[in-house]
């Protein structure tokens, strides 16, 4: 397997491919994945076949490269493609959960796909719960706000896959309530809110 983390190259890869709202995006999930890695560990939920946090990391930093330019009506097909280009390449462990964000894909085969699939929408709410603040800040979000908007006001950020956010719950999927992966998704964005403008 390529050795991975030379993050700084994926993010540059990343950066010059997407325009910036889904650059940014993909600076949060990534940011959101190692949070919920970091949470499942701390709390003894992580089996032994599970990818690394760095293979966790670097899918939500790549997720969304290839959703660009003609590769986007194949999207999450051509990553593989488009990293090439930048002369980089992912193993397929990372290739698998990066397919494991879109439902076309079939289902997850372990909780680095579940993660990718529930926390990739949350980001946009938690951002579009930001914006309708007056500072325009996430150190100024609460997570009972987002709750809020994510269980009540439906046509909130109506892009939000709640379907599969939701799945968070599930015993068999990441065993996390709802309000606690909302948190860890906005403690994880609140950390790199310099990164993304917010």
């Amino acid at each position: 397997m390529p050795k991975i983390m030379n993050r700084q190259k994926y993010y540059e890869a990343v950066k010059a491919n997407l325009e910036t709202n889904i650059f940014y995006h993909s600076l949060a999930l990534e940011a959101c994945l190692g949070g919920i890695y970091d949470y499942l560990k701390l709390n003894n939920q992580l089996g032994a076949e599970e990818p690394s946090r760095d293979e966790w990391t670097l899918a939500g930093l790549v997720h969304d490269i290839d959703y660009a330019g003609e590769a986007k009506e194949t999207h999450p097909a051509k990553t593989q493609e488009v990293l090439a280009k930048f002369s980089l390449e992912i193993s397929p462990v990372v290739d698998r959960i990066v397919k494991d964000h879109c439902a076309s894909t079939g289902l997850p085969a372990n909780k680095a796909g579940w993660a990718i699939r529930c926390a990739d929408s949350l980001t946009g709410l938690i951002v579009a719960v930001a914006l309708v603040y007056p500072s325009k800040k996430l150190l100024d979000v609460k997570v009972s706000s987002v709750l809020k908007r994510f269980l009540k006001e439906p046509r909130f950020a109506a892009g939000t896959r709640r379907d599969e956010v939701i799945l968070c719950q599930d015993a068999d999927k990441l065993a996390i309530p709802l309000e606690k992966f909302i948190e860890i998704c906005l403690i994880s964005m609140q950390g790199i809110s310099d990164q993304i403008d917010l």
